[in-house]
């Protein structure tokens, strides 16, 4: 079986990236659940490869529990800053 866990990293604020980049293992695997093939996503994202796109997939299927998990513990993270974001009054109004 292959490798799979070269493709993706945890940066330093804990996010999944794929390889080196900064795209975020959230943004492929959000493209692959619209249906957007491989190909479609590297014309999103050229900074990521063929390899490193279907590396992501193939991390993602392989281990989609701990991914969907992760992925929705994301989206709590971004729930409440937009919260305190829209908390704080526009210095600008």
């Amino acid at each position: 079986m292959p490798d799979t866990t070269s493709y993706i990293r945890d940066d330093e604020h804990g996010v999944k990236r794929v390889g080196e980049t900064r795209v975020m293992l959230d943004s492929v695997v959000a493209a692959f659940h619209q249906g957007h093939s491989a190909e479609t996503i590297a014309q999103q994202y050229p900074a990521l490869t063929l390899e490193q796109i279907y590396g992501t997939i193939t991390y993602y299927l392989a281990n989609r529990e701990a991914v969907d998990q992760y992925l929705s513990r994301q989206e709590e993270v971004w729930q409440e800053a937009r919260k305190k974001a829209d908390q704080r009054a526009n210095p600008v109004v």
